[in-house]
């Protein structure tokens, strides 16, 4: 029986002298006949490495045999040489092995029913920058049997002038959608693979980004255990029990593209938000927007659990690190770690999911709440209005307001206000927006005979001015619009500055990420972040809802500016704000980024020093759906938008919108985003060295994934269907630069374009 001591943790081997195996000695480094038994049947999701450094890396694999109820003896061979030949002496140190302290060149370790057979072995006392292949073995009565070779590589020692060259990837939906990237990033000569989250999705078939197929869909086993949803007329789950998640991950790692990348190259991984649950922040999803509590630590749990199981990670803590659903969350895993690569590179991988706040503005929110009175407003903006405030009634209650409270109370099941949530007596916000009152009775009164007054200009003329969560773009009750996508983003961003501090990192982990950053001395910091830090901002798509003007004035005010996304850094300015501070004060400072499905690169700055900022590179996804299809159905989903006709072309021309603005003369947008590319799928290819970082962006067309290209006869069909663009910054400075045919152009933020 295993100790609990000994919950989920990796066998440790130590690694000693190379062994020439001779004809006696092959019995026991098992080379020779297993060759010959190379079997896909026990080991159906190959094998992976992870988290190499200078002298150790983390080996695994999964094996199935029997009624998977029974505990699984194997045998782990580490070579210098993919021939085995040059086999690596092993001596376990775990205590969960007998056979602790002997040497040989196999190691025994075993595969337990209650961790899903994975096995994850930590071998140490390996060479720096160097290559090595292993291979798990597995003996029957009828033989023994082993997985396919797999290959990977140490950092170099931290001392060492050395180049290194990675790739960077995110967001692999399963779905309907096959991994042709990864068959073409495969064929990269590179020292490892970093990802940025979304490893799977949680979802079966969401219509928001899902469209299953017969070669690729996902079914859950245990149906019950799983979350049951419905978005337009179509029935979906989401994982919640622990037999989900791993079924996920069974699914996603049976795939030959994703097998073949993790057998030639060791990884680096984090999570973003579908490891757990779309949109989500600590232990709660998003899925319903407030209608009901989606807190889950239970949940949460087993899909920390999973992907401890299958993910060849070596911990913070150290090896002594064990995973247990019974410690408290989110103490149950610690997984924000960094890594040096020679003198030139240290990546830094953080966690933004497990410690944040939930998004500023609630989905729940009632819309004509104010957020921020007159008095706070007017001390930011140094006793001037700003033009984004609005009219507000101070009490909804008093005796002169009484036929909008009535309003409110009769129209609430019909809007959404509902009485037990936002605007029932106990909780009803009292302070509410006399714009929202005004469009509220405009809307009604196109339903009604009896008409209800507007409150007129005499009346407004009087009031107070703040921000309420209608002034941010928040139409409807239960909405994710207005609090996670298209969020007006002058209100927002005085009510974000007004806050209370809304984290991301946590306390903790900012306090390392910070430390780890300022006392690093290679030439390059590279963090590994899970969203984009570049603005990404439009024009108002949207009409104003209040009613128009009798007299319209002559030089109307520009049209609001929305965020795309708050979900990201655009969401939470204050400590983006702080962060981009901070690494501009050092040097050389690189984010390489996922989660957006799309293809970016930009030097985000602190909102108030132009001048302080770093360089970033976004990656788009390996398969899933790219930024603009995404955005279609975001647009089409919108209550407001999808009843205006130029919002059919915000998707299609998203790409020009992020940088021209529809004001006569005013300047760019987000002068600082270089470049987009909005509708492929691919990875992205690092090189850096003393001089420079100079990134690859290998892009596919989204029609390039629906069906696999997986085999030698596809090459030359996949090789045709990528293109290239090249970035780079150069050290010492924090310019972007793109490689334009055979000459390097700098980006330049005040004209936003590029000098020649």
């Amino acid at each position: 029986m295993m100790r609990r001591r000994d919950f989920l943790r990796a066998t440790l081997v130590t690694a000693g002298s190379v062994v020439v195996p001779t004809a006696c000695s092959e019995g026991e480094g098992i080379t020779g006949a297993c060759d010959m038994n190379e079997d896909d049947t026990f080991f159906p999701q190959s094998v992976a490495s992870g988290d190499p450094r200078p002298e150790s890396v983390v080996l695994w694999t999964r094996l199935v045999d029997g009624d998977g109820e029974t505990d699984l003896n194997l045998a782990l061979v580490v070579a210098l040489d993919e021939a085995f030949t040059q086999l690596v002496e092993l001596r376990s140190t775990s205590s969960t092995v007998a056979t602790t302290g002997s040497g040989g060149t196999r190691v025994p370790v075993t595969a337990r029913a209650e961790f899903d057979h994975c096995v994850k072995v930590k071998v140490s006392g390996l060479s720096p920058g160097t290559t090595y292949y292993y291979r798990f073995y597995y003996t029957t009565g009828n033989g023994c049997f082993s997985s396919r070779v797999g290959r990977t590589r140490t950092a170099p020692a931290p001392d060492a002038d050395v180049p290194v060259r990675f790739a960077f990837v995110a967001c692999q939906d399963y779905v309907g959608r096959f991994y042709n990237a990864y068959a073409a990033l495969a064929k990269q000569q590179i020292d490892f693979v970093v990802h940025l989250g979304d490893y799977i999705y949680e979802t079966t078939a969401d219509p928001s980004f899902q469209a299953p197929s017969q070669e690729r869909t996902v079914a859950f086993s245990d149906v019950d255990g799983a979350i049951a949803l419905k978005a337009d007329d179509i029935e979906f789950h989401a994982a919640r029990s622990l037999s989900n998640y791993r079924e996920l991950y069974r699914t996603y790692r049976a795939d030959r593209a994703l097998q073949r990348v993790h057998e030639l190259f060791p990884i680096i991984a984090t999570w973003s938000d579908h490891e757990f649950s779309d949109d989500c922040h600590g232990a709660t999803a998003a899925y319903l927007d407030g209608r009901d509590a989606e807190e889950d630590e239970d949940r949460r749990k087993a899909a920390n659990q999973a992907w401890f199981e299958y993910m060849p990670v070596d911990y913070r803590a150290g090896d002594e690190f064990q995973y247990s659903s019974t410690a408290a969350y989110p103490e149950d895993i610690t997984i924000y770690r960094d890594f040096t690569f020679g003198k030139h590179v240290h990546l830094v991988m953080t966690d933004l999911r497990s410690y944040r706040a939930d998004h500023l503005i609630p989905e729940d929110a009632f819309p004509g709440k104010v957020v921020v009175r007159q008095a706070p407003l007017l001390d930011k903006f140094d006793n001037v209005t700003p033009p984004f405030a609005s009219p507000y009634i101070d009490d909804i209650d008093a005796e002169q307001h009484r036929i909008y409270r009535e309003m409110f109370e009769e129209i609430a099941p019909t809007f959404g206000f509902d009485p037990g949530l936002g605007y029932g007596p106990s909780e009803r916000p009292r302070v509410i927006s006399a714009t929202f009152i005004n469009a509220v009775v405009a809307k009604l009164n196109e339903q009604r005979e009896e008409q209800l007054p507007l409150i007129d200009e005499a009346q407004i003329a009087f009031m107070e001015r703040g921000i309420s969560y209608f002034d941010l773009g928040k139409t409807d009750y239960f909405s994710k619009f207005g609090s996670r996508y298209f969020v007006i983003k002058d209100a927002f961003d005085a009510v974000s500055d007004l806050a209370e501090d809304v984290p991301v990192m946590g306390a903790a982990q900012s306090s390392w990420f910070k430390e780890t950053i300022e006392k690093s001395e290679s030439t390059w910091k590279v963090w590994g972040n899970e969203y984009c830090l570049s603005q990404l901002v439009i024009d108002s798509p949207i009409p104003s809802p209040e009613p128009p003007p009798e007299d319209p004035p002559e030089d109307p005010p520009p049209p609001p500016r929305f965020y795309m996304s708050c979900d990201g850094w655009d969401g939470f300015r204050k400590e983006r704000n702080e962060i981009l501070g901070k690494l501009a004060a050092q040097s050389n400072v690189v984010a390489i980024t996922g989660d957006l499905h799309a293809f970016i690169a930009g030097t985000p700055a602190e909102d108030t020093s132009s001048s302080m900022n770093i360089v970033e590179f976004v990656v788009a996804a390996i398969s899933s759906a790219t930024y603009r299809s995404l955005l279609r159905k975001r647009v089409a989903a919108h209550a407001i938008l999808k009843d205006v006709p130029q919002s059919a072309n915000i998707a299609d021309n998203i790409e020009n919108l992020l940088v021209q603005s529809a004001k006569a003369g005013a300047t760019e947008l987000n002068p600082r985003l270089a470049f987009r590319k909005s509708t492929s799928n691919g990875f992205c290819v690092a090189e850096a060295n003393a001089d420079e970082f100079v990134v690859t962006m290998h892009m596919l067309p989204d029609s390039a994934l629906a069906a696999p290209l997986y085999e030698e006869a596809d090459e030359a069909a996949l090789d045709k269907q990528i293109t290239t663009e090249r970035f780079k910054t150069v050290a010492g400075t924090r310019d972007l630069y793109w490689k334009d045919g055979s000459k390097w152009k700098r980006w330049n933020p005040e004209t936003a374009d590029w000098d020649g």
